[in-house]
């Protein structure tokens, strides 16, 4: 297991042209070594919270895998924290899919597609990005709606809102620029203590 890595294609669901990433991950991850390698492919901030939903083998139940929620209400289902769920225990069949969903008042929604085994390579180091195409939405756009209409304003420079989301976003934005050979990957155990250090 130690030499084996898994290649997974990442889509940003509900946006055309689409938003893809593909990243190769040490096999020996967990479900939050995943998420923080998908939050630094795609070009999120992990500033809000995540779920992994996925089937079982041979089964209809739905699992739950993000961060646990201690309001928990009755009708919820229980989240497994990522961190004590090891990727290879539903990886486990090239095609399995997941969705995961970032930050749920946006709801961004990403199909995330086990493409395949492979063996590490020397002199390469993992995790990383081997392809991709188009920007990330900023977050806290507002969701898919929010980020149809930051689009539309963005290609009017005549609209009243145009130079306050400039502002907002920093500076120009390109939505069809991405990079693969540009994206850093965090280490998962800082980012872990990073996020825990303070309550959510």
């Amino acid at each position: 297991m130690t030499d084996r890595v898994y290649q997974f294609k990442i889509s940003l669901e509900e946006i055309s042209p689409k938003i893809w990433r593909r990243i190769q991950v040490p096999a020996k991850y967990t479900f939050w070594d995943l998420h923080v390698a998908i939050q630094d492919a795609m070009g999120w901030y992990d500033k809000h919270l995540h779920v992994f939903r996925i089937k079982r083998k041979h089964g209809q139940k739905i699992v739950h895998i993000g961060i646990p929620d201690d309001m928990k209400y009755e009708d919820t289902p229980e989240i497994h924290p990522g961190w004590e769920v090891s990727m290879w225990a539903h990886f486990n069949d090239l095609g399995v899919e997941a969705i995961y969903e970032y930050d749920f008042g946006d709801s961004w929604i990403h199909k995330v597609l086990l493409e395949g085994y492979l063996i590490k390579k020397k002199g390469i180091k993992y995790p990383r990005c081997i392809e991709g195409a188009r920007a990330c939405p900023p977050e806290d756009c507002g969701g898919i709606f929010g980020y149809s209409e930051l689009l539309e304003t963005l290609s009017n420079p005549k609209r009243s809102d145009y130079n306050a989301l400039i502002e907002w976003l920093g500076g120009d934005f390109d939505s069809e620029h991405f990079d693969a050979e540009m994206v850093k990957f965090d280490s998962p155990k800082k980012r872990w203590r990073r996020a825990f250090s303070e309550p959510w």
